[in-house]
């Protein structure tokens, strides 16, 4: 079994959600934290947790990264993470996994699965061994209480409700 503490220098999470129905916006948080354990022989003891501080979220512009923090969305002042922890790992085969756990946004968890890919492991120049991970899923921000929104003339919205979540992972090995 492989223990595995995710590098915070070296990892990011990152999502995507529809402007106007028309565009996708990218934001990003550069702050998470977690463990990953391994267990090629059982994948039933395999295991993920991982923690996202939100009020590092970043999309580039700062006037958007204010109301995201704000109450209107992700109210950092009461719900400062957002918290993934596995209840099952399998891998359907080489290097992939499907990792099913409970998802926590805005103080509400609720069931998420992300396909992740593995790759490595690899030796640093300083002699450490690291491994990567890519993940996704796709969850609908209205199950977090994540509502703000505006109607369009058009009859659209103005934010997607679809979020896509993405995390690129690299974690190095606990000795």
């Amino acid at each position: 079994m492989a223990k595995w503490v995710i590098d915070p220098d070296h990892s990011v999470a990152a999502f995507v959600v529809k402007h106007m129905m028309i565009t996708n916006v990218r934001g990003q948080f550069n702050k998470l934290s977690g463990n990953i354990v391994i267990d090629p022989d059982d994948m039933s003891r395999s295991s993920v947790e991982v923690s996202i501080d939100v009020a590092g979220i970043y999309t580039g512009i700062s006037k958007r990264n204010d109301h995201l923090r704000s109450a209107d969305f992700f109210d950092v002042a009461k719900y400062p993470q957002i918290l993934f922890k596995s209840s099952r790992v399998k891998s359907p085969g080489a290097s992939r996994f499907e990792v099913s756990g409970e998802l926590t946004i805005h103080g509400i968890s609720r069931p998420a699965v992300f396909s992740v890919k593995s790759l490595g492991p690899e030796k640093s120049p300083e002699n450490e061994t690291s491994m990567g991970f890519t993940a996704s899923t796709a969850v609908d921000r209205r199950d977090f209480a994540l509502t703000w929104n505006v109607a369009l003339d058009s009859g659209g919205i103005m934010v997607g409700n679809e979020v896509t979540i993405y995390l690129d992972i690299e974690a190095d090995l606990m000795e």
